[in-house]
């Protein structure tokens, strides 16, 4: 109960505003049936179905295989990846409407879907903290909110804990860089609260974000972490980018 209220999140009205318009009737986003939730149960059945993937990246696999060969021959940082969606139509767009037409009442039937992912709900559960890819105060005062930290909460509010990590800065935009690009422009980006190191040390950890491409970022994450003493470590993300490489 102690953890709980030194974490507790602040009371915002956003927030309580996104989650009464979550449960309103509406028309699905993707098919337009009325009425409906945000995301039809049709939609979900048809464009969100699980599909076998790497466990420690995520990427889709094929014949049965636990590990893509990338991972077999550079182990990731993460003990296990695990991502609800491929960055495809009609995700791309659902995406856009939550990060960037500021709808945060995206969060909760997005959530939904990653919770019912295999494997999502036992690393929720067995997690002491799922804790948000932060944006930088930069981004964060342009979108005004932050997509992970909402998904997060949303996933679990006891467990989430947006200020366990940092962001430093953001570097230059990403969208266009490699991975080791990616990689280069991340050093630094990331620190942990050095006034709540003893949170983290020993721990199992849940790392949310909403969109997986390249893994840059969860391995910049994945760093400070594991140095802070993150015993076991999970990424769950909404969307996974189905391309070839890290």
């Amino acid at each position: 109960m102690a953890r709980r209220s030194l974490f507790a999140q602040p009371w915002s009205p956003l927030r309580t505003f996104s989650a009464w318009a979550a449960r309103l009737p509406s028309q699905c986003a993707v098919c337009g049936g009325w009425p409906a939730q945000r995301l039809c149960e049709a939609c979900i059945a048809r464009f969100a179905q699980p599909r076998p993937r790497c466990s420690t990246c995520a990427l889709p696999l094929a014949g049965g295989a636990r590990q893509c060969g990338h991972c077999l021959r550079h182990p990731p940082l993460l003990d296990a990846c695990i991502a609800a969606l491929d960055y495809a139509y009609p995700w791309a767009g659902v995406l856009a409407q939550f990060k960037f037409r500021g709808d945060p009442a995206w969060a909760a039937p997005l959530a939904r879907l990653m919770r019912s992912t295999p494997w999502a709900e036992p690393a929720i559960d067995a997690a002491d903290w799922l804790i948000p890819v932060p944006l930088s105060p930069t981004r964060l005062g342009e979108r005004g909110f932050n997509q992970a930290e909402r998904l997060a909460h949303a996933l679990c509010a006891q467990k989430a804990s947006p200020r366990l990590l940092l962001r430093l800065h953001s570097g230059a935009d990403q969208h266009t860089l490699s991975r080791a690009q990616r990689l280069h422009n991340l050093q630094g980006a990331f620190a942990v609260d050095p006034l709540r190191v003893d949170a983290l040390r020993g721990r199992r950890a849940v790392l949310v974000d909403d969109v997986m491409t390249t893994g840059a970022t969860l391995h910049a994450a994945a760093q400070v972490l594991r140095q802070a003493g993150v015993t076991h470590l999970t990424a769950l993300v909404l969307a996974r980018a189905p391309q070839s490489g890290q």
